[in-house]
């Protein structure tokens, strides 16, 4: 391969399923790179990444790390995003600036399918990416079989770049299929040059060939070649890798171990000689490379000593300290190596850095001095699908609290906070239990706040089924004025889904029209919770007769004469418990499908049908009608079964009546 002049400052995102060994690669490109004297252990506790104490508590990357180096003389910024699919946001955000991305997954038919989302979204992006197969140095490992199940969910051809050598069952080495040289891995080293195999060359050929083959559909030229069978040289073949990956047609994949440092050099040329600049990125995204110095914002941080620092990408110009940007003023500039700042005058085209102090700039925001400027668009934020209930254990703490959470959303904005008008629970919502429990913990650790946190309520409500008329007196003598209200009412069901209906029939003035009003009221009171405890919906009430008194008739008198009806009526008329039932759409890779519908047959839930979903090879979507009660941990079993891959949008469809003996129980639990 030719030398390679400079380049731009460029950005790599890893990105890869939990316990991949996303993060162990993180830390063996650093030390590859020469950025650090050893590769970093989140257990040893020197991690460059993962160093904040919910990442220690866990022993697992739960925000993305940042890490700046230099490479053969080339600015390198490499972003670390959480394994974890309930924290994904992370890596939609670093997805939005990077030039291209490094795959992770581990060797396995199964276990490749859990990477199958993220290669999605880089397909949608149209993002150039690389797959390395990690683990290799298991004898179980096997990278044709999963190659073969990655194969199945992209459209995109993966072309293998290297195969395994072998010894006692265990991979030892590799054989460059471009090159067609052999290397055997070394510990925490470069690869040493080796002899090919007589065992293995068969193979070389017919692998190679079949990575020829692959180039050869995005070129003519190299297509005339193959079929006069004229062997291309090496460097015909790199630059149509090249090109191919630029352009987003091919996955060249790799493998090796990262716990072990091998393969890693490898993949480190393949990223610096094959993968594209930053301004190949601006054509990606449709923006200009000349015009006003313009930034996007992919993550924002809050630090005890730093405050907040919005980390971005520098798209075009030069951007100095004390610059302002969307009318806020830079109050600082610093380069990332983890939980490292270096402070630097500037930041210039292609740069990853962390803008100090800007007040009112969020995730996703374009920044330009005159604020004008747009850039790329940013996707939606993430759906939450899974609630926590939560309270601060001090009543002291509760402003603090409300503080203190705007700041955690700020950082991940896949969380939201807000009161159930429901229920009348304060619910955060996000992507799971450990989403959620980590957002928790922040809050714990940063301002040293008691909260408490449980499953949320469901959003029962209660109906009747017969009708009735009730009359109620309300009738009180003390001294001065007395008490004195008088109704008849009649109480009839609503064809569901109608409300609350309240009319009144009444003549001669027995009840004065100024204190009807006052009878509604009284109504509504005792409405809010029923004979069973609950929300009454989808009931009529008609006031149709009443006495009054002159001197002790008044307001409150009829409305307490009117609650007292309802009080009184309302359990004759055959209450019945109504729960809602959500519309869900699940999707998931095929293969768990059949997983998926037992799933939900489970939970009382009823399919309604499933289909290839649009737009995703190999994945299918399941419709279901589902009560809300069976989805307050619907994602956690859902992804337990289907490697982390399966995700659910939601929306409320109807109350249904709820009987039997789950029903008896939810009342009795209520009136406990």
């Amino acid at each position: 391969m030719v030398s390679k002049a400079p380049s731009a400052p460029r950005c790599a995102a890893i990105v890869g399923s939990y316990l991949s060994g996303k993060t162990t690669l993180f830390e063996s490109i650093l030390h590859s790179a020469g950025a650090t004297n050893r590769r970093g252990s989140v257990t040893d506790g020197n991690s460059v990444g993962d160093r904040s104490p919910e990442s220690r508590a866990r022993e697992m990357s739960v925000e993305m790390n940042v890490a700046t180096v230099d490479y053969l003389g080339e600015e390198w910024t490499f972003i670390d995003c959480p394994g974890s699919v309930e924290l994904q946001q992370e890596t939609i955000g670093a997805l939005m600036v990077v030039d291209a991305a490094i795959v992770v997954c581990e060797a396995g038919q199964e276990k490749a399918l859990a990477v199958t989302r993220l290669m999605k979204e880089l397909d949608d992006l149209g993002i150039p990416y690389l797959v390395f197969v990690n683990k290799m140095d298991l004898p179980e490992a096997h990278v044709k079989t999963t190659l073969e199940a990655l194969q199945g969910m992209t459209e995109r051809p993966l072309v293998l770049r290297e195969i395994p050598i072998r010894e006692d069952n265990v991979v030892t080495g590799f054989i460059d299929l471009v090159s067609e040289r052999a290397y055997k891995w070394e510990e925490s080293a470069p690869s040493n040059l080796i002899e090919i195999p007589e065992q293995v060359n068969g193979r070389t050929e017919e692998e190679r060939t079949q990575m020829l083959e692959a180039l050869a559909d995005f070129n003519d030229d190299l297509l005339e070649q193959l079929l006069e069978d004229v062997v291309p040289g090496a460097e015909v073949v790199y630059q149509n890798l090249t090109h191919d990956l630029q352009d987003g047609a091919i996955v060249p994949v790799f493998f090796g171990s990262a716990e072990h440092e091998n393969g890693i050099h490898r993949l480190l040329k393949a990223l610096r000689h094959e993968t594209p600049e930053y301004t190949a990125t601006l054509d990606r995204l449709g923006l200009d490379a000349e015009g006003d110095a313009v930034a996007q914002v992919f993550k924002t941080q809050h630090g005890a000593q730093s405050g907040k620092l919005s980390l971005a990408r520098i798209w075009r110009g030069e951007f100095a300290d004390s610059t302002s940007l969307n009318n806020t003023r830079i109050s600082g500039i610093f380069k990332m190596f983890g939980a490292q700042q270096k402070k630097q005058s500037k930041a210039t085209p292609g740069e990853i850095v962390a803008l100090g102090r800007l007040e009112g700039v969020q995730t996703g925001d374009t920044l330009s001095v005159s604020g004008t400027v747009e850039g790329p668009a940013w996707p939606a934020f993430l759906t939450p699908v899974y609630a926590l209930s939560i309270y601060a254990g001090r009543r002291d703490d509760e402003v603090k609290m409300a503080t203190a959470m705007t700041k955690i959303i700020e950082e991940d904005p896949s969380l939201s906070y807000g009161p159930n008008i429901d229920t009348g629970q304060h619910l955060l919502r996000g992507q799971g239990e450990t989403h959620l429990r980590i957002a928790l913990d922040r809050l714990k650790n940063r301002n040293k706040l008691d909260i408490e946190a449980e499953i949320p309520h469901v959003a029962y409500k209660e109906s009747i089924r017969d009708a009735v008329s009730q009359h109620a007196r309300h009738k009180k003598q003390s001294g001065g004025h007395g008490q004195f209200g008088d109704v008849h009412v009649d109480i009839k069901p609503l064809p569901r889904g109608s409300g609350f209906q309240f009319t009144d029939s009444v003549k001669g003035g027995v009840v004065p029209r100024n204190y009807i009003p006052a009878v509604e009221h009284g109504v509504k009171d005792y409405l809010v919770r029923g004979p069973l405890g609950f929300p009454v919906v989808d009931v009529a009430v008609e006031l149709t007769d009443g006495q009054h008194h002159a001197v002790d008739s008044s307001d409150q008198a009829f409305k307490t004469a009117g609650s007292l009806a309802m009080r009184e009526g309302m359990p004759k008329c055959k209450p019945v418990l109504l729960e809602p039932i959500f519309q869900i759409n699940i999707s998931a890779p095929q293969a768990f499908t059949s997983k998926v519908q037992r799933l939900i047959s489970g939970r009382r839930g009823q399919i309604l049908g499933f289909e290839p979903k649009l737009g995703w090879k190999g994945w299918d979507e399941v419709s279901a009608h589902l009560p809300e009660s069976e989805t307050l941990d619907l994602i956690n079993e859902l992804r337990s079964l289907t490697q982390g891959t399966a995700s659910y949008e939601w929306q409320f469809d109807r109350l249904q009546e709820f009987t039997g003996k789950e029903a008896d129980q939810v009342v009795a639990a209520r009136g406990a």
